[in-house]
């Protein structure tokens, strides 16, 4: 098996107007095969502009330009219809800090434009986090007391998406059937995730690298990071994927984005509903009530323009059943071959 290889990365000295903040009305940075494997980075949600606790993103970030992403990618063959299939090989922070902040009016426990009240909005405030690489941790430190704690260090990208249907051209900061700024922990190392194509190429890009995030991202604002990242890209050809899934060694997921969060919510499971009914050859109805006893549903975002829910159903419920043709096993075997490679240098 040959390696296609792309090291395609973003200009970090360039101006930040010139980086893609959409999903849709970008050219594409680079064309790639089927089956190539991207090398690459993406910058923090910042674009590298907060880097100490007295840098406020709103003093220092221009709103237009929040959510950097890297690419968009274009996939030679990809048509609409078809699924683009993205292996993340590795996700490794670039540096060896994170940050954190409250936004005015923004997060879940907090007057929002569109939950408007009379409160003044929470103080604006910026958290340094230490990236222990060697321990794996991510070292929170109190801003009012001394408290510390020493937490896992748990890299995701909270944006992975493609171009959306119609023309439509959507912001980084909003996730939906296209994918896009979805924040699920879900989205971490070995995971494949399936995206429905709506345009020719998929033009897929993914930035928003957390080096940990609670579920639900209550505040707002995970522990942002610049992201050294690994992936695979192929296509399952004549194959619609209506919702991005998620297939991991041991669960298949399903999500959902909308408000409110009910919506999203049933989204996630009426798309659980129909995987497991494809899957099985059970009625819907058999499937319907088969989910509603093992699904879990971990909340990913409740902060973002849309929420996101996502429904999981451990695999080994399921039985022997060809999940996707195969492509998480075979990206892992890519994966593996990656690996070979990189020990051999």
């Amino acid at each position: 098996m040959t390696l296609e290889i792309c090291n395609w990365a973003p200009d970090e000295g360039a101006d930040p107007a010139t980086h893609t903040f959409t999903f849709g009305g970008r050219e594409a940075v680079v064309s790639v095969k089927p089956g190539t494997i991207i090398d690459s980075w993406s910058f923090d949600c910042f674009g590298g502009r907060v880097k100490s606790a007295s840098d406020m993103s709103t003093q220092v970030c221009d709103p237009r330009f929040l959510n950097p992403q890297t690419g968009p990618f274009y996939v030679e063959g990809a048509e609409p219809g078809d699924t683009l299939a993205v292996h993340f090989i590795s996700i490794e922070p670039r540096e060896a800090w994170g940050v954190s902040t409250t936004v005015p009016f923004f997060g879940a426990l907090t007057s929002t434009p569109t939950t408007a009240t009379l409160q003044p909005a929470l103080l604006e405030r910026t958290w340094i986090y230490e990236l222990d690489l060697a321990e794996r941790l991510v070292r929170y430190a109190a801003a009012d007391t001394k408290f510390t704690a020493a937490l896992p260090l748990d890299p995701m990208h909270g944006t992975v998406g493609v171009a959306p249907a119609l023309g439509e051209v959507r912001s980084s900061l909003t996730p939906g059937d296209w994918g896009g700024n979805m924040d699920t922990p879900e989205m971490r190392a070995g995971v494949t995730c399936y995206l429905g194509v709506n345009v020719d190429g998929a033009l897929f890009s993914f930035g928003d690298g957390h080096a940990r995030q609670g579920e639900g991202e209550t505040c707002g604002v995970a522990v942002e990071t610049a992201m050294d990242t690994v992936l695979i890209l192929d296509l399952i050809k004549g194959t619609p994927t209506p919702w991005p899934r998620i297939e991991s060694d041991e669960y298949i997921i399903t999500t959902g984005s909308t408000k409110p969060l009910e919506d999203a919510f049933r989204i996630a499971h009426s798309e659980m509903v129909h995987w497991v009914s494809e899957l099985t050859g059970q009625s819907t109805l058999d499937s319907y009530q088969f989910v509603s006893q093992t699904a879990l549903t971990p909340v990913a975002n409740v902060v973002d323009t849309n929420y996101t829910m996502v429904a999981k159903v451990a695999k080994d419920y399921l039985g022997s059943v060809n999940i996707m043709q195969g492509m998480h096993q075979k990206m892992q075997a890519r994966a593996a071959q990656w690996r070979d490679y990189q020990k051999g240098k």
